[in-house]
């Protein structure tokens, strides 16, 4: 079985736990309209990679794993698209939870997502050490002081480190796939993939940070221009979109040069550089490979 039927088979699992007879019908179908039609699954596909490259022994603990990571990563976008938040309407082209179904079963269904994906490494099959391991690396992403809950929170803070802020709110989870790949696959030093993680993580945010500046509503299927309009932080305002640019060019270099050795490195190479670049504007695409 590919990799992207894997996931998409562990995802429909896992939603299928929550879409069972007794569950509140029009919850059940915005947690199904928040994971499903699918993204890009960057954060699984990532923790399967890792997997790979370490063995993946044990293919039901990284099946859960990366379920758990797009779960918390649908959650997340749910909230972000919250009128208290981005006020988004739209999302991958669609309208967003909240414009679908309202804001209280957005914000229940964010929640639902939450618990949902700790509900999917509970029940994984592999052993009991892994097991602590995913979902104390998860629980560190998702939570405080340096997960993404703590990263959406330094928008409320009057003063910002532009990079503590992305590590946290997008480095956090794609930290946790690199980790949870790692440990999923029994690596003796899971943690030694962290830094990889983060890396990508902080070029993704600023990936997007360059799109919010400069691409178009069509393309990357949610409305742009958040940033200015909220008076956010972004790579853009800081460094200029050529100073974004550069700027990530360095954080895919630099998470290259901080991959441990491993089978496929090739291949990994190619995927970190394939997804840093993913959300650049076509136009600008050239720039930043």
């Amino acid at each position: 079985m590919d990799v992207a039927t894997r996931i998409e088979k562990a995802l429909n699992h896992a939603i299928g736990l929550a879409d069972q007879p007794g569950c509140p019908p029009r919850l059940a179908a915005a947690m199904r309209a928040a994971v499903f039609p699918k993204g890009a699954r960057v954060r699984p596909r990532l923790c399967h990679a890792v997997a790979s490259a370490c063995g993946d022994d044990e293919p039901g603990a990284t099946d859960a794993a990366g379920a758990a990571i797009e779960l918390l990563h649908c959650a997340s976008l749910v909230h972000d698209d919250l009128p208290c938040f981005d006020d988004a309407a739209l999302r991958r082209g669609r309208p967003s939870i909240h414009a679908a179904f309202g804001e209280p079963l957005a914000v229940l269904a964010g929640d639902a997502l939450i618990v949902l994906s700790f509900h999917t490494m509970a029940r994984a099959s592999c052993s009991p050490a892994r097991l602590t391991a995913l979902i104390g690396t998860v629980g560190g992403a998702v939570g405080v002081p340096h997960g993404i809950v703590a990263g959406q929170a330094w928008e409320c803070e009057p003063k910002i480190d532009l990079s503590r802020y992305h590590r946290s709110k997008t480095g956090a989870l794609f930290a946790a796939a690199t980790v949870c790949g790692a440990a999923a696959a029994g690596a003796e030093d899971a943690e030694a993939w962290r830094l990889l993680g983060e890396k990508i993580g902080e070029a993704y945010q600023v990936a997007d940070d360059i799109s919010d500046a400069a691409g178009d509503e069509y393309e990357g299927g949610k409305p742009v221009g958040k940033d200015a309009a909220l008076g956010r932080p972004s790579a853009v305002m800081q460094y200029g979109l050529n100073g974004a640019i550069s700027y990530l060019h360095d954080l895919v270099a630099d998470g290259i040069r901080a991959m441990p050795a491993c089978a496929n490195a090739h291949e990994l190479r190619a995927l970190i550089a394939q997804e840093a670049k993913r959300l650049v504007p076509k136009r600008l695409a050239q720039s930043a490979a």
